[in-house]
């Protein structure tokens, strides 16, 4: 007989990275340009905040984004986001760089995308999270899907998620209530 297929919440349990893509997942998916022709983008503070907590909880953050932009960069230096891919048309071969560089399995991988191009990695890794407003094709072969649109909120409750999943989520809101600080 065969072993029943991990829930969600068991491939959560594993990931020591997860990867993050930006357009649709981190942000809303808009893209607004200045007249100048220069991009803007707009991140979700508990987003980003979800992100630091993973990386107190010891689970690494990456970005793997087809698109390039200074934005990006200061937004993963800000989050302390252990490594970013930009311009990666192929989003496997970095997927692949990723998991050398880190000495992980790809079952240990996190990655939640929103559209066709994240499929690659998706189906390759442990964990494959989309938000609530991904692509059809994308949330049908995802293991856990949020209640948020990307951009608002879905990053933060996939990194609650893993937190929960690895029984750290209690003692860091514990942490941010102060308990056990006079």
């Amino acid at each position: 007989m065969a072993a029943a297929p991990l829930t969600a919440t068991e491939r959560a349990s594993r990931v020591k990275l997860m990867i993050f893509d930006v357009d649709g997942v981190l942000t809303d998916g808009g893209l607004m340009f200045t007249a100048q022709g220069d991009a803007m983008k707009s991140f979700n503070s508990m987003d980003g905040h979800g992100l630091k907590l993973l990386g107190e909880a010891g689970i690494q953050t990456a970005i793997i984004t087809g698109r390039r932009s200074e934005i990006v960069a200061r937004r993963a230096e800000e989050l302390r986001i252990s490594h970013l891919y930009q311009g990666a048309s192929d989003k496997i071969t970095a997927f692949v760089d990723l998991m050398r560089q880190t000495n992980l399995t790809a079952e240990q991988c996190g990655y939640m995308g929103d559209d066709w191009p994240d499929l690659g990695v998706m189906t390759r890794c442990g964990f494959a999270a989309a938000p609530a407003n991904a692509h059809p094709d994308v949330i049908a072969r995802a293991h856990w899907v949020s209640e948020a649109r990307g951009g608002q909120g879905a990053a933060r409750e996939v990194c609650d998620a893993l937190l929960r999943a690895q029984n750290r989520y209690d003692a860091l809101l514990a942490t941010a209530c102060g308990v056990g600080r006079a």
